[in-house]
């Protein structure tokens, strides 16, 4: 497993809520470890994994997931399939 990955693990899990996620190696880390990741041209990605999925709205400037509440909602998401910290 490659160190980078586990790092954006525990920068989405780290308190306070991260808000600088670059999101290419978001969706990377993501892919690794078996998420489906499926981008719109409404700038929202579907994350899809173990009959679970949520839907999160992309970086509109940058290229940084920033809004607070996406970053919680994916944490959420990963707790679902049992991707932590811990895990990674």
């Amino acid at each position: 497993m490659s160190h980078k990955h586990k790092t954006v693990i525990q920068k989405i899990y780290a308190h306070p809520v991260a808000t600088n996620l670059d999101w290419k190696k978001l969706q990377a880390t993501l892919e690794h470890y078996g998420v489906t990741v499926e981008q719109t041209n409404a700038n929202k990605a579907r994350l899809a994994m173990a009959e679970q999925e949520i839907w999160i709205s992309l970086p509109h400037h940058g290229h940084e997931l920033n809004e607070k509440s996406e970053v919680i909602k994916l944490r959420h998401f990963l707790e679902l399939v049992e991707i932590t910290p811990q895990t990674a």
